[in-house]
């Protein structure tokens, strides 16, 4: 485990092995001076399989990440890029939005 990419390998190994379009799945690593920042593109399709339900999926991948950035005396951490024509983590129904644009207008003084 003495090579510098371990934390990529392992990253795109466990993003792979969860998501439906595994040809998709695309990680750059940069390293600076607060350490090493991942860097993840995915298919839109696949975002919520990796965030997970509040976040528990993404937030547990973030954790073995740290632990493997200690192994190895660095500070590893994982952003994940938003993709094109994704919802920008926001999901609602079109129904939903009629109704709230009635509601705001009542609101209007």
């Amino acid at each position: 485990m003495a090579d510098k990419n371990t934390e990529k390998d392992f990253l795109e190994y466990v993003v792979t092995a969860l998501v439906d379009h595994p040809e998709d799945v695309k990680i750059d690593r940069t390293v600076d001076e607060m350490g090493v920042l991942l860097t993840l593109n995915l298919h839109k399709e696949d975002m919520g399989q990796i965030i997970g339900r509040e976040g528990s999926t993404v937030r547990a991948i973030r954790t073995l990440l740290r632990i493997i950035g200690l192994k190895n005396h660095a500070r590893v951490n994982l952003k994940i890029e938003e993709p094109e024509g994704g919802t920008g983590g926001i999901k609602r129904a079109p129904s939903q939005d009629k109704e709230s644009e009635g509601k705001l207008e009542d609101l209007k003084l």
